[in-house]
């Protein structure tokens, strides 16, 4: 899990393992302004940790801003690694320095079972991951000292054992932050950048509104990320003892590969499913935010089919349904694309242009707030969005709520009105391969060619609407309400193996008036319909996106996608729709018709 792909990352493409390692799941890089040797002083230190049950050590970098000393002291910020990084990467090295270079104490440092930091990786547990961090915390009050003694007293303090800290980083390096949070309240601001939620969703999606019920396996996000955990070995020869776990473990806790071989089974028995997400759950912020106090900048991506939109808003709604002051912007690039090249007026990680990009002027004056106690400070709306046709950004005081409905017709159409439903049924079945295509995970990452998305006739069912006679402006989550028949299926279905329910995928198409179709940033809903008797909601992935006069929208359902499991045995499906019963769908707009 990452956010930025660095230079010494587009060489290392022809290694899978080691491309995936550092290129998408390494942490965010804000690199500094060119500056004279003589801005800061770089420091490697080492630090023994208990972390769970082992005891091992954390590679570190202390950045020291020139002049600050006892008399003079400054807040810090502390960064780490995304998946499969390092406190060298290019990325965590460059996150420090830019923040050293504008006077704030930095410490980089490797995450656990990445780099030359011991242990296992145990995906951000708070227990594990969080009480680490904790320890360097408490080397950034002056209470405890690193490995070869070094101890500092030149952090601002808000106590005697209290230092003035924010936490910085990406995906991997995003998640940990919440996860210290909740074990101590000491740290004082959190960005957070393009992280999970809940690893249930990210890794095994189930779109289904309020079910329990698993989801399709996000397999090649997933495999990806097992092979670079596993692979470790290859990447970083020579690690200690501690990084290692069981033979048929080696790097991760055991519980992770558990869930690992849960997944790739294909099967859900009950028991298996049951401590599946407890496991992903506990690792995970849905579980432990309301510990988390710190004021959080959430910017999430939309450009990202690991860790969607959805994913912040949960977040951000929960910080703020009890009292954590928060805040949360959707840029443009996230694990799926614009990490080198990134959008106009975006943040650009190869130039760090902190001061002229929305994105880090909203960061610079986040730590200006939080970390200097200037109370001036102006840290911008509660949310905000990037616009691709507008190169720039909208603002609003909350994420809109689905304000259009339009209905699938019998006749294949999306119309707008109820009474425009024209009676009729149509069918679909999958094949026992996939038949439908929104991405492949991984392209981007490894420079290989991806073929546009597409559904194979036969094996999907879509709703089209009118031209738009005006541009429609959609910020946030669509929603569908669907019921579907699948006779097969309802048969089968409580046999107790979850991997018996129905499958489908929910898409939202942009239809130019040429016919060709854009699938906004290749993203789909997997939904395992929790019972196929009933009516169902799918909320869709959150999006930003104008489709413009003379364009259509298609609501998509297919039996399959290429970057999923998708169904076990062929199940046919029947949509049936009437005027007084019919599947709605529901956009969020800012701008169109809100009837």
């Amino acid at each position: 899990m990452e956010v930025l792909v660095s230079r010494a990352l587009l060489r290392s493409r022809k290694s899978l393992a080691l491309a995936v390692g550092t290129a998408l799941l390494a942490p965010l890089a804000l690199t500094a302004p060119a500056a004279a040797d003589d801005r800061f002083t770089v420091t490697p230190l080492t630090f023994t940790v208990e972390a769970g049950d082992r005891t091992c050590t954390i590679d570190a970098d202390l950045y020291r801003p020139a002049g600050v000393d006892a008399g003079r002291p400054a807040p810090a910020v502390l960064t780490t690694n995304g998946f499969g990084g390092s406190k060298a990467d290019g990325s965590t090295d460059a996150t420090a320095e830019a923040f050293a270079a504008r006077g704030y104490v930095a410490l980089a440092y490797s995450g656990l079972g990445f780099g030359r930091s011991g242990c296992l990786i145990s995906l951000d547990d708070p227990r594990i991951d969080g009480r680490a961090a904790s320890r360097l915390i408490d080397f950034l009050a002056g209470t405890h000292a690193a490995d070869d003694g070094t101890v500092v007293d030149y952090v601002t303090r808000d106590g005697a054992d209290d230092p003035r800290v924010g936490m910085l980083g990406g995906s991997y390096g995003g998640a940990v932050q919440m996860a210290t949070a909740a074990v101590d309240q000491r740290v004082d601001a959190l960005v957070p950048l393009i992280t999970w939620h809940d690893l249930n969703h990210s890794l095994d999606p189930n779109n289904a509104e309020a079910t329990t019920v698993p989801g399709a396996f996000k397999w090649q996000w997933t495999n990806g990320f097992f092979l670079i955990g596993e692979g470790q070995p290859l990447i970083n020869p020579g690690l200690d003892p501690s990084r290692f776990g069981s033979p048929t473990c080696l790097h991760f806790v055991a519980r992770a590969c558990e869930t690992q071989r849960l997944l790739i089974s294909g099967r859900y028995p009950a028991d298996g499913v049951e401590a599946m997400q407890r496991f992903a759950s506990s690792v995970s912020p849905v579980s432990y935010l309301p510990q988390v106090k710190a004021p959080t900048l959430l910017v999430q991506g939309q450009a990202d089919s690991l860790f969607t939109l959805n994913e912040a808003q949960d977040t951000y709604e929960t910080l703020k349904a009890q009292g954590t002051r928060t805040k949360m912007i959707w840029q443009s690039w996230g694990h799926s694309g614009g990490l080198t090249d990134p959008a106009a007026g975006e943040l650009n990680l190869g130039e760090g242009n902190l001061e002229t990009s929305y994105v880090g002027r909203r960061i610079l004056a986040w730590f200006d707030r939080y970390l200097h106690k200037n109370t001036s400070t102006d840290t911008g709306p509660d949310f905000a969005y990037y616009r691709d046709w507008q190169a720039g950004y909208g603002e609003a005081d909350a994420v809109p709520s689905p304000s259009r409905r339009m209905y699938l017709s019998g006749d294949g159409k999306l119309v707008d009105n109820r009474a425009e439903v024209a009676r009729g049924s149509r069918t679909y079945a999958n094949w026992l391969v996939p038949t439908s295509h929104s991405e492949s995970s991984l392209s981007g990452l490894l420079g290989i060619p991806d073929p546009e998305p597409y559904d194979t006739p036969g094996t999907y069912l879509g709703w089209r609407s009118r031209p738009l006679t005006a541009p429609l402006d959609v910020v946030g989550a669509p929603k569908a309400r669907l019921k579907v028949v699948s006779p097969g299926t309802e048969r089968v279905q409580d046999s107790g193996d979850a991997a018996d329910r129905l499958v489908l995928f929910a898409k939202v198409y942009d239809v130019a008036p040429d016919g060709s179709k854009t699938l906004v940033n290749r993203l789909v809903a997997p939904v395992r319909v929790p019972d196929v008797t009933e009516p169902f909601t799918v909320e869709l992935p959150g999006i930003v996106h104008r489709y413009e006069t003379g364009h259509r929208l298609e609501f998509v359902i297919a039996a399959s996608d290429t970057a999923y499991y998708g169904n076990r045995g062929v199940k046919p499906v029947t949509v049936v729709s009437a005027p007084d019963d019919t599947g709605v769908l529901e956009l969020p707009l800012v701008r169109g018709s809100g009837s």
